[in-house]
């Protein structure tokens, strides 16, 4: 805990004193931006060196090669997240976020690719039936981005929702990506409770100066990013939906499931690092200053 405060103390300081020196040279909104773009790739950071090792193995890689290409992003995933510990660049929480959700999106894609909603076309070692083992690191970058984007930004989430109901939904979501295979698709009932779950809460987050934002908007805009990032991936045919081919991009209905699939996320980290929402309800004058803002009664 102390490691991880130090850590955490170190990173502030160096994004003051680059907030400080672009200050004394940017206009006040051109250093919010830059502020916020360096923080979002730095929450990004486990995404991004996979997504580009997805792109460079693709480009290099050749069938005779001793190792095949999936086995080698797995075992890159695995090295990042063991640098990344040793380095102190990533927290024990953080690591415990990306281990649940290997788990849980191991456990997806294992439905998925029995039911035939997509399939991985290369060989692996390292896998369980049709899927690769680094397709779980996959939704393991989802949770990791949204973990490192709650500390980098101080998040607080204002009004906060009923922890219960918050687990309740995530549930549904969760359950209905493997039971719309049999039963009716429940999407547009889970799109509406997003909206009675999280539509009065604000996420606050902090650029050297504080915004908010609604988080159903976020969530949306983080499905169109990871629709988008899908698309590369299905471009470089690591991965291919049924009946698509790499020319094709990924149906926009994506966006709707990866909207529905960031609230699990959120939730699951909420479960795995429940240090990560502190924020969300300490008392402190940053969070009197949000509910001095927020709309009474």
């Amino acid at each position: 805990m102390r490691t991880d405060q130090s850590r955490a103390g170190a990173t502030r300081r160096l994004e003051r004193r680059l907030g400080d020196w672009a200050r004394a040279r940017l206009p006040g909104p051109i250093v919010d931006l830059v502020m916020f773009t360096l923080k979002m790739g730095w929450s990004a950071l486990f995404g991004g060196l996979l997504l580009i090792a997805i792109l460079l193995s693709k480009a290099v890689w050749q069938a005779d090669w001793v190792v095949h290409r999936y086995d080698a992003l797995f075992l890159f995933a695995v090295s990042v997240q063991a640098l990344l510990l040793i380095l102190r660049m990533e927290s024990r929480a953080e690591a415990r976020v990306i281990l649940l959700f290997h788990l849980t999106g191991t456990a997806m894609e294992l439905f998925k690719t029995w039911a035939g909603s997509w399939s991985y076309p290369e060989a692996a070692i390292f896998r369980i039936a049709g899927v690769p083992l680094f397709s779980g690191f996959m939704y393991a970058a989802v949770g990791s981005f949204i973990a490192r984007a709650i500390r980098n930004f101080e998040m607080r989430f204002v009004p906060y929702p009923p922890f219960w109901a918050t687990v309740l939904l995530a549930l549904a979501i969760y359950v209905n990506f493997f039971a719309h295979h049999y039963l009716s698709d429940l999407r547009w009932l889970l799109f509406a409770a997003t909206l009675l779950v999280y539509g009065r809460t604000m996420i606050w987050f902090d650029t050297g100066r504080w915004y908010r934002l609604p988080m159903v908007l976020s969530a949306f805009l983080a499905s169109l990013f990871l629709w988008i990032a899908e698309n590369i991936g299905t471009r470089s045919g690591t991965w291919l939906y049924a009946g698509q081919n790499e020319a094709q991009m990924v149906s926009l209905g994506k966006i709707g499931s990866w909207y529905l699939l960031l609230y699990v996320s959120f939730v699951t980290v909420t479960i795995a690092a429940p240090g990560a929402i502190i924020g969300a309800r300490r008392p402190d004058p940053v969070a009197r200053t949000i509910a001095e803002a927020e709309p009474q009664g």
